[in-house]
């Protein structure tokens, strides 16, 4: 009982080995993730449409929740930029941002979002995100961080633009250029120059001044927070705000307010599909960071733990004032990198997020939008990824079409229809490719008892024997595919007295490739040709036993497909050459 009960609740289990010094790493590491979210929870609040508040609020006590129940050592879980500009898109449609009705909507879009996850991790349903191929999720995140850098650009100019999609939002933006704020501009364009900078030349500017790998890390790091108070002092100083300057404003000093979602049947209908996609998008952008983090430490990621771990986090962003959260690649990072030991990292952060809701929000009275958004431009300028076009174009022309498809459906209109239709484009193109799967006729490699295909290798054949490898589990999308092959194969005019069928690479047959099966025996049959399985592995041969085509097989099943050979050739293995095989 308590070995399943720390299994469901891994704090359990963790907890037991707690030590000083797992406390004192754990500790550093929420100093500088804490560090790290101040700025990024403001600046995706205002991503998703909410007030900034809501960024710190959704950033407590998930974390909390998901350090209990999640099974990731490293994992920072909060706001994200994806989920955050899907929050935006969904609830935008339901209510006008700057509404209660939008805040409420916010909430009950983490409800349903967390209540799908936990349902999925409840029913160890974790395999339904492996839907979603990587190809899709590469494209779908490009354009999703052009779409974000670009509804951006409105704080950097300080004007009021809008637009859900590429084409709405640079409409916007050249209708409404010439209200530009210059002062605005500046202050956006010197925060996107300033933190680039520090991206890539801080550290090694301090590297080469002595200092330590570590220090100069954590000062790389709270770039971010220099360009909020840099910015913050020069706008309060000069009064800025009364130069048209957007500034945050006042944000209430308090902890995370109980709040309830929306419940109305109507509400519940608009947002549950958006809803849907972001558990799935958010569960796979976790769960990917999260076991790339614990490979380097030879953990264990168990995924729908994880479902778990992430319902409960968003069913707690719900009830206190949050918005749909997961967790974020760069903030996990840095997390890690920092010397995280436990999921308790996570819950220290929570605690110094916390006493910055409490006693540093008005320290950002006068912090300009535009450096909030220079922030959200410059993090996900770094998902976008364009050479995944090049790379799935070189390898594979569908796995191209998806991706290529994901992101301009994406871009034209919108993120919903975008994922859609990617994930959509994915299972039919699966679908397509294994209704025609690789067939192979083979053939003895001489001096061996290995059999390759006819057409790459020189082998042995007997015009009296078609050979055929099944590369594919057969289905009903492939089943008949497979039936039309042999009895053309067969009925081509060459003289063919048997069948063998190679199952080495079929790991299943559904019952409707079980008919075809039965169909092709009967047609053999009638055409005096055996029909013959070799190799067939143990899975497969308790469902054919469970049926009648071993009873009525006018053929046999072979251990191996040399077996076979030998069995139904009928004379000393002899090369009888490729030209006979070609000639058949």
């Amino acid at each position: 009982m308590i070995a399943r009960l720390r299994k469901f609740i891994p704090v359990l289990d963790w907890g037991r080995t707690y030590n000083a010094a797992a406390f004192s790493n754990d500790l550093v590491a929420a100093v500088i993730v804490t560090i790290m979210l101040i700025p990024q929870s403001l600046a995706y609040a205002l991503l998703a449409g909410l007030p900034p508040e809501a960024g710190i609020y959704a950033s407590i006590v998930p974390i909390i929740l998901y350090a209990i129940f999640g099974t990731s050592r490293a994992l920072a879980v909060g706001p994200v930029a994806v989920v955050s500009l899907l929050t935006a898109s969904a609830v935008g449609q339901v209510a006008e941002q700057g509404t209660a009705g939008y805040a409420v909507a916010a909430l009950t879009l983490a409800l349903l979002s967390g209540g799908f996850l936990l349902t999925l991790g409840i029913l160890r349903l974790g395999f339904l995100a492996n839907f979603l191929s990587h190809p899709v999720i590469a494209g779908f995140i490009t354009a999703s961080g052009i779409l974000i850098a670009c509804s951006q650009l409105k704080h950097i100019l300080g004007v009021e633009a809008g637009g859900h999609t590429l084409p709405e939002m640079i409409g916007s933006l050249v209708t409404h250029l010439g209200e530009t704020n210059l002062i605005t501009l500046a202050i956006g364009a010197g925060a996107i120059a300033f933190l680039f900078w520090v991206r890539k030349g801080l550290k090694p500017l301090l590297r080469s001044l002595g200092c330590g790998p570590k220090l100069s890390d954590l000062i790389t790091k709270a770039g971010p927070v220099a360009a909020v108070v840099l910015t913050t002092l020069i706008t309060w100083a000069f009064v800025l705000s009364s130069q048209g300057v957007s500034i945050v404003g006042e944000v209430p000093q308090s902890l995370p307010p109980l709040t309830m979602p929306g419940l109305s049947p109507g509400l519940i209908a608009d947002l549950a599909i958006p809803a849907v996609l972001i558990s799935i998008i958010g569960f796979v952008e976790s769960v990917s960071v999260a076991q790339t983090l614990a490979a380097k430490k030879r953990q264990h990621i168990d995924p729908d733990q994880e479902l778990i771990g992430l319902g409960a986090a968003n069913l707690g962003a719900a009830f206190t004032g949050g918005y749909p959260v997961t967790g974020g690649f760069a903030r996990s990072v840095v997390n890690f990198d920092a010397g995280a030991e436990t999921p308790a990292a996570g819950a220290y952060t929570a605690v110094g997020l916390a006493i910055a809701a409490v006693a540093l929000t008005p320290l950002v009275y006068f912090l300009p939008k535009a450096t909030l958004a220079a922030t959200i431009i410059v993090a996900v300028l770094s998902l976008v990824d364009l050479s995944i076009l090049k790379k799935t174009w070189g390898y594979s022309k569908s796995d191209f079409s998806a991706v290529a498809a994901t992101i301009v459906l994406t871009l034209l209109l919108g993120v919903e229809i975008g994922v859609a239709t990617g994930v959509a484009i994915s299972v039919l193109l699966h679908l397509y490719k294994t209704s025609r799967p690789h067939v192979a006729e083979i053939g003895l490699v001489p001096g061996t008892q290995h059999f390759r295909n006819i057409n790459r290798h020189d082998v042995e054949t007997d015009p009296t024997v078609l050979m055929l490898r099944v590369d594919e589990s057969l289905y009903f999308a492939n089943a008949r595919f497979l039936e039309t092959l042999i009895l053309e194969r067969v009925t081509e005019g060459c003289a063919i007295r048997n069948v063998v069928l190679m199952f080495s690479a079929v790991n299943a047959v559904d019952y409707s490739a079980l008919e075809s099966l039965e169909a092709i025996n009967e047609r053999l049959t009638d055409m005096n040709v055996g029909f013959h399985l070799s190799e067939v592995k143990g899975p497969v041969m308790d469902r054919l036993q469970t049926s009648h085509l071993l009873q009525h097989l006018n053929g046999r099943v072979f251990l191996s497909q040399y077996d076979a050979w030998v069995a139904v050739s009928g004379r000393p293995v002899e090369p009888v050459g490729r030209a006979m095989a070609a000639a058949c």
